[in-house]
């Protein structure tokens, strides 16, 4: 399926920094289509820890299911991330724990890895079985072709439904040293807060504990993959990975500095994933502010950005302010008419229950012509607060869904 770049899409894909101990590879192995990129391998180095998040869906696939077995293992050897797009290697019973077990055969054998020390994700159609003997076939390939500065074809080899291929990285300088992180991820529809919300690959070279790290990628996560939503589906196949080489000798435990740049990488790569929103033509951002708890602000944030009529209103660039009245009504998270305060951007549309004073139709309606646009909405009953990212619904959400299979 070729679908029209987004119009959200960045320029262009970011240079992304080598992460000494790090090695990437893509190959076309025709799981679905063919002549078409559709696996990746990346290969880490001996000392690499690894964290990951998952999907709780409650029918995940056994990649998944393999994936959080071995998360937690402390371990001195290397690891590998093999990736497939175009079958998603779910609700395929059996047969799909025998493919995810001859992947993660042919990757040990030709690398020398444990085969405990190898992950897998596939993404695509759900339900057909995975032809894991065109990807078994490629590992040869793959690691014959690993070059440290593969990171964008490992990237295009993960994509479905996306546009463009997504990529982000920083560099922060600690103890006079710089630690680099860098990192790439797939997601266009079936994305909701439920984590992860996609295929996301994060790579540093930083020097750090397996369990510190997990502990970052779990606590970062919860602030940015964790609040975008496109359709509010959750994926039977969403993972999140990160290793950590320890290739630059820097030990980054306790560096505040080190965090701040992780969560810049993961903060972009999700907002890259609501801007390849499947049809999305507006990038919307909802903040809810003066709820009883956080939780309830969050709660109210995804009532707003998952309603089909919030959504299709920003499409046609309606300001229907109501909407958002109903989507806060229906939460099921507390909330007072009378106290409510909506704005569009720096547009005050309505106040203690009511139209503001001040408001006109126009200047609500001109806002709405924006692609990026910024909706906020103050409860009036505590200091609970939320941020959530989305984007519209539009005609072509229902065309590329419609026929994804054919």
């Amino acid at each position: 399926m070729t679908l029209p770049r987004s119009p959200l899409a960045p320029e262009h894909f970011p240079d992304l920094p080598m992460i000494k101990g790090a090695r990437f590879a893509a190959a076309a192995a025709g799981v679905k289509y063919q002549g078409r990129t559709d696996v990746m391998l990346a290969v880490l180095d001996p000392g690499s820890v690894m964290a990951g998040v998952f999907t709780r869906s409650a029918t995940r696939s056994s990649n998944v299911l393999d994936c959080q077995a071995k998360i937690g293992a402390d371990s001195d050897a290397g690891a590998a991330i093999i990736v497939n797009s175009g079958n998603s290697n779910a609700f395929t019973g059996k047969a799909g724990d025998g493919s995810v077990a001859a992947i993660c055969q042919a990757v040990a054998e030709a690398t020398g890895l444990p085969e405990t020390r190898v992950f897998t994700s596939s993404t695509g159609v759900i339900g057909e079985r995975l032809p894991h003997d065109r990807i078994t076939g490629k590992v040869g390939e793959l690691v014959a072709t690993l070059d440290e500065t593969a990171l964008k074809p490992a990237a295009e080899a993960i994509m479905t439904t996306d546009t463009f291929p997504k990529g982000a990285s920083a560099a922060v300088e600690i103890d006079g040293q710089t630690v680099n992180i860098a990192g790439f991820a797939k997601g266009s529809g079936m994305v909701a807060p439920d984590m992860a919300t996609m295929l996301v690959y994060i790579f540093t070279d930083a020097k750090v504990a397996r369990a510190d790290l997990q502990a970052l990628v779990s606590g970062i996560n919860a602030r940015s993959f964790n609040c975008i939503t496109v359709d509010s589906d959750t994926s039977t196949s969403d993972t999140l990975l990160m290793a950590a080489t320890g290739a630059s000798g820097v030990d980054v435990t306790g560096h505040d500095a080190f965090a701040k740049a992780m969560e810049a990488v993961f903060l972009d790569l999700a907002h890259q994933v609501v801007r390849d929103g499947e049809g999305a033509s507006k990038f919307v951002t909802i903040n809810v502010t003066g709820a009883a708890n956080d939780a309830d602000a969050r709660t109210h944030a995804l009532a707003i950005a998952n309603s089909p009529l919030v959504k299709t209103a920003i499409a046609g660039e309606d300001p229907n302010w109501g909407r958002i009245v109903m989507a806060i009504g229906k939460s099921g998270a507390a909330a007072d008419r009378d106290l409510l305060s909506i704005r569009f951007g720096d547009v005050l549309v309505a106040e203690s229950g009511w139209v503001a004073d001040s408001y006109r139709e126009e200047d609500g309606a001109a806002l709405m012509k924006e692609q990026e646009i910024d909706i906020t909405v103050d409860l009036g009953l505590g200091q609970g607060c939320s941020t959530v990212w989305t984007c519209d619904l539009t005609h072509q959400y229902i065309s590329i869904n419609a026929d994804y299979r054919s």
